[in-house]
């Protein structure tokens, strides 16, 4: 069923709203302020709050809209389908009033509160580059024929790429030495490259074999390359060093772990306001992206608890914190709730929080534990608006008011934002 619609306002998901005849209509590949002709989804008749559509042609068009910069990415009208940039077919400009708009109306609607105009900062040399290149991890998947492709939006049919357009240079330079375009694969077979980004090294130049520095894997199991992988992250003047699991989490942004890291360590500066005998919490901690500039750069004798869950990024943080020296970090491993419940000794009250949730958030009792163990200053790095808005009313009704809401775009050309937000105790009367 196709309609014609007026484009009302920007939602979650990629997607603005539109009504017909009275029912939400979320839409893909739209602006607000377009005159647009959509296609509904498939079942289109059934009972509901809301429909989905996309658009198939756009009769009033935004200011906002440009050609798509990877047709693949686009409309299915189009020829497009492929996942993974749902923001296309906007300006660079137009994607930051978007992400912008999205975390003020989450944190409106769900956090209670008024941050109407959110900064939203572009990420080092993403202009220049158009949105494009800046993914340092790439996943594909084989199709029924063997060969690299990705999932077409809301199906399971998969399409044969050539390249992804996302994906850093360096990224691409191991796939094409990999011959990862080739096909061969088992159908279903997982095709994971990486390729760290390389700020304090020049690129030789040589695509001719995967260097020893990337890593190329297949279901998991390493095919050329070598793991873990070598990161390096420039914070204050200071050099720190990583060593990642190729299928680890690391922030997939090529700028992100700089960027993240330095404003993290400013926001507990601030708050620590020159003590140098803190004790600072690193909860969701992953391989130590902020836990060693926080042990190594704020205060000389600065206490830090680190939490993670996942054995192998603790294993690689141990590995980390070891290397550069950090004596005064305390790593355990497990659920951060848990962890945290069962706590004492001299890290028990924190005087900073630092925590780096995953997509669902904190949640209620993480909240309520950093509340009961007295944190005076909590740094919340969220790459979900939704729930870290969700987190805010928590807090707030725990005692403690958002100083400050920074978002970053550090997913181009998708409807993803990553927000730090930093909270303070009230005083209690």
């Amino acid at each position: 069923m196709r309609a014609t619609v007026r484009i009302e306002r920007f939602a979650d998901q990629g997607r603005c709203v539109a009504h017909i005849d009275g029912r939400v209509v979320f839409v893909r590949f739209a602006l607000p302020g377009e005159l647009a002709q959509i296609e509904l989804d498939e079942p289109h008749d059934r009972e509901g709050r809301f429909w989905t559509a996309e658009v198939v042609d756009v009769l009033e068009a935004s200011p906002d809209r440009c050609e798509p910069a990877w047709p693949l990415a686009g409309p299915l009208s189009s020829g497009g389908g492929v996942g993974g940039a749902d923001l296309v077919h906007v300006t660079r400009s137009g994607q930051l009033r978007w992400k912008a708009a999205v975390v003020s109306e989450q944190m409106r609607r769900l956090g209670h509160v008024d941050r109407s105009e959110v900064d939203v900062v572009a990420m080092p040399g993403d202009d220049g580059r158009g949105g494009l290149h800046w993914r340092t991890r790439m996943e594909l998947v084989a199709d029924d024929g063997g060969r690299a492709s990705m999932r077409r939006r809301g199906t399971h049919e998969r399409v044969a790429i050539d390249t992804m357009p996302l994906a850093t240079e360096s990224v691409l330079a191991a796939a094409d030495a990999a011959g990862i375009w080739d096909g061969g694969y088992e159908p279903g077979a997982t095709i994971r490259v990486v390729s760290p980004a390389r700020r304090e090294t020049a690129d030789d130049g040589d695509t001719s074999s995967v260097r020893a520095r990337d890593a190329v894997l297949i279901d998991g199991k390493l095919v050329a390359g070598s793991e873990p992988i070598h990161e390096k992250v420039r914070v204050a003047g200071r050099v720190f060093r990583y060593e990642v699991a190729a299928n680890g989490f690391w922030q997939v942004h090529r700028e992100a772990p700089a960027v993240f890291a330095s404003y993290v360590r400013g926001l507990a500066l601030d708050a620590l306001q020159g003590r140098d005998d803190a004790v600072v919490w690193d909860l969701y901690s992953g391989s130590g992206l902020f836990t060693l500039p926080l042990a190594l750069t704020v205060g000389s004798h600065t206490r830090v608890l680190s939490v993670e869950g996942s054995k192998t990024a603790v294993k690689s943080a141990r590995r980390n914190i070891r290397h550069a020296g950090a004596d005064e970090v305390d790593i355990r491993c497990g659920d951060v709730a848990k962890v945290l419940s069962g706590l004492s000794g001299d890290r028990r009250s924190p005087d900073v929080v630092v925590l780096d949730p995953p997509r669902a958030g904190a949640g209620a009792r993480v909240c309520r534990i950093l509340a009961d163990h007295g944190a005076t200053s909590i740094i919340y790095v969220s790459c979900d608006p939704a729930s870290l808005a969700r987190d805010t009313a928590t807090l707030r009704t725990l005692g403690y008011e958002l100083s400050s809401l920074r978002a970053f775009d550090a997913y181009p050309m998708t409807h993803h934002v990553e927000t730090i937000a930093s909270f303070v105790a009230v005083p209690r009367p």
